[in-house]
């Protein structure tokens, strides 16, 4: 029993958190105090863990992009109050030698009244369209009509309706500054068309799939075309020999301009979202009879990585605008200019979640590092209150 009971002792020795007997502990005031508010404060640190465990935070990371080769999506929503649809060409061009005038495909314009209401459609008939007064006028001959000196584009080469010959001069490199001598558009009243629609605006919308390499699109009054290796716009057919030009008001307004999908998850970073559409709600305004817009884009890829499903790839930009006003002796194209840069940079955003392990370690350091400072500090003013009371006896008593 003796060897078992110094065993025991000696195995006593070990004991890290060796114990005071009760009679020799001393319960304060002070000490009670700063237990309440180290208890407090390890609550509160405590929640705050589990609030940072449980909300995944996204890490940016900077690679270079190895998609160039890839398409890039653009998604684009824009409203002219003071240009009519007919007047607003969308073309594109690129340091690749692409050059599409007049893109149709997946843009859509939208004819707005001067309130910006939606016009009905299915009750007026669109500038150029082949219903109404065009069929009856095509219905009455039979001839294969005169493109006046230009080469048509159609197969039998005829111009049979006005925009056949508006479309053979384009082509040509050619103004059509005077249709009230072309045949086809006194015959289809275009003149009358033209004065119809022209206090209205244009809603113009859409999905654009460009190569992602350096290069602009842009929205601007006319038909485009190539003369000598240049970007002409045919804007006389518009101006109807008037030199102030009050036809082309620029004014505008970006609903949103995306390179990318339009909708993004809930749970994307603000820090991306906000930047992935920096030009929504720009407005524009101005009382100048021929204004350029111009918008440089700085575009970098993005990938979102998020904890669960597939990952989401966008595009962030930045952007610096200028806008000038153009003399009508010096030139220059009045509209709307997106000239876009590519990044060879990409940005990754990570999902990522605490693991449990570090859940518990941050508790555990959270406890005892309070406990830890909590016993100093009730020691070192347990010290000083028994300092001050012997003081004060002292004095009492001399």
């Amino acid at each position: 029993m003796a060897k078992n009971g110094s065993a025991f002792s000696r195995f006593r020795q070990f004991d890290a958190y060796a114990k005071t007997l009760d009679d020799f502990r001393v319960k304060t005031t002070t000490g009670a105090t700063v237990t309440i508010i180290s208890a407090l404060v390890i609550g509160y640190l405590i929640i705050s863990e589990l609030l940072a465990y449980s909300t995944p935070t996204w890490r940016p990371s900077l690679v270079v992009d190895k998609g160039r080769k890839e398409k890039l999506t653009i998604n684009f929503n824009v409203t002219f109050s003071h240009m009519p649809c007919h007047m607003l060409s969308l073309d594109l061009m690129d340091d690749s030698g692409q050059h599409i005038s007049g893109l149709t495909h997946n843009v859509y314009k939208v004819r707005l009244d001067t309130m910006g209401q939606v016009i009905d459609t299915e009750k007026e008939y669109q500038l150029g369209d082949k219903t109404h007064v065009l069929q009856q006028a095509l219905q009455t001959t039979d001839e294969c009509g005169s493109c006046y000196g230009a080469v048509s584009l159609r197969e039998d080469g005829c111009c049979q309706t006005c925009g056949d010959v508006r479309e053979a001069y384009v082509k040509m490199g050619w103004g059509l500054a005077e249709t009230n001598s072309i045949e086809q558009c006194v015959r289809e009243n275009w003149k009358e068309l033209f004065e119809h629609h022209s206090n209205e605006g244009c809603n113009l919308n859409g999905q654009l799939s460009v190569n992602k390499i350096r290069g602009n699109f842009h929205i601007a009054p006319g038909q485009a075309f190539t003369h000598d290796h240049m970007h002409v716009h045919d804007i006389q057919t518009f101006l109807g020999g008037a030199p102030d030009g009050h036809s082309f008001d620029l004014s505008h307004e970006i609903h949103h301009l995306k390179f990318g999908p339009v909708d993004l998850d809930a749970n994307v970073p603000e820090s991306a979202l906000a930047i992935t559409n920096p030009l929504g709600g720009t407005v524009k305004t101005t009382d100048q009879v021929r204004t350029s817009y111009q918008y440089f884009l700085k575009i970098v890829s993005t990938e979102l990585i998020p904890l669960k499903g597939k990952s989401i790839y966008t595009n962030q930009y930045s952007v610096t605008m200028e806008e000038r006003t153009l003399s009508p002796n010096a030139g220059g194209l009045p509209g709307v200019f997106f000239m876009m840069d590519i990044s060879p940079m990409q940005i990754i955003y990570r999902q990522n979640q605490r693991s449990l392990t570090n859940l518990i370690t941050g508790i555990l350091g959270i406890t005892g590092g309070i406990f830890t400072v909590a016993g100093l500090v009730d020691s070192v003013m347990y010290k000083a209150e028994r300092s001050f009371k012997r003081k004060v006896e002292l004095g009492k008593a001399l």
